[in-house]
């Protein structure tokens, strides 16, 4: 078990005062037997009244509709979590339609029907094409399989920072041979979909180690969940090359990214802006064990 201490800014700064509508908050992680949030705070400015929900994916969302008008809106999210990773390694996977081609159980299939299918469309056949090369060998592990599709986005693709917008098309991103963390995430989820995967976009936190030299560290993170018979959803970062590591701190997941985001809401009137995030992970240390 490992605590780590979490800091997430997100700071918008607008060229003159203005009222704002609801914001909603994507900021709290995904309490589940691989990691517990053991403090939350929250501090905003302007302040307002706040709202916990969740979704229905199960997303802890903090919904802020903030007091009066102001050139600044300033959310700063401060936790303290623990983890239970579980090693990759250690999973063993007995089901036999882990092999590919990916079968899903009748009633698994029902619940997951909405991630198997593409949401981007492939008009010159960009994203295909780059598939096509990465077919699965006949009853190779799924599992297996996933793990050489986020090496090969890892390795094969150059990581350029993008500090805002959605992320690009898929095609684009194989067309253009680099993206950020989202474009990666992004071409992965449309990929595995394509080959009958259930998939997710995940955004999180990047928890980077001393001299760890992982990609995306210091801001917002997102990847890719799969979900494999047997084995359930597991992640898989292809910024980074990384598979169900305990570095990925899920925050929430979603059919699209669009229904991802940190921080999203309406201003009542427009205005010119500018936004900054930071984002601090660090270790606490071991939590000692109780007899």
């Amino acid at each position: 078990m490992t605590r780590l201490t979490i800091r997430h800014e997100t700071r918008y700064t607008y060229d003159r005062p203005v009222a704002f509508g609801p914001q909603r908050l994507l900021i709290r992680p995904r309490d589940s037997h691989a990691l517990r949030v053991v403090e939350a705070r929250l501090t905003v400015s302007p302040g307002g009244r706040t709202r916990w929900t969740y979704d229905a994916l199960g997303n802890s969302v903090c919904w802020l509709f903030p007091d009066g008008r102001s050139d600044l809106l300033s959310i700063v999210s401060d936790l303290v979590i623990e983890r239970f990773p579980a090693p990759l390694d250690a999973m063993q996977a007995d089901d036999p339609h882990t092999a590919m081609p990916i079968v899903y159980d009748p009633s698994d299939r029902i619940v997951l029907a909405p991630f198997v299918t593409p949401a981007t469309a492939d008009p010159d056949g960009t994203l295909l094409r780059w598939l096509r090369d990465q077919t699965a060998t006949p009853g190779e592990l799924a599992l297996d399989h996933l793990i050489r599709l986020n090496r090969t986005i890892h390795q094969g693709f150059a990581y350029a920072v993008r500090l805002d917008g959605p992320p690009q098309a898929p095609g684009l991103t194989v067309s253009l041979g680099q993206g950020t963390c989202r474009d990666f995430a992004w071409l992965m989820v449309e990929a595995v979909r394509r080959l009958g995967y259930a998939a997710r976009f995940v955004t999180g936190y990047l928890h980077c180690p001393d001299a760890a030299g992982l990609r995306g560290a210091g801001a917002t993170h997102a990847w890719c969940q799969a979900f494999l018979p047997d084995l359930g959803w597991m992640d898989f970062d292809p910024t980074n090359g990384l598979a169900e590591s305990a570095d990925l701190i899920a925050v929430a997941v979603a059919r699209t990214p669009e229904e991802a985001a940190p921080v999203s809401g309406t201003l009542l009137e427009p205005a010119g802006a500018e936004l900054s995030v930071h984002v601090s992970c660090f270790t606490d240390g071991p939590v000692p064990q109780t007899a």
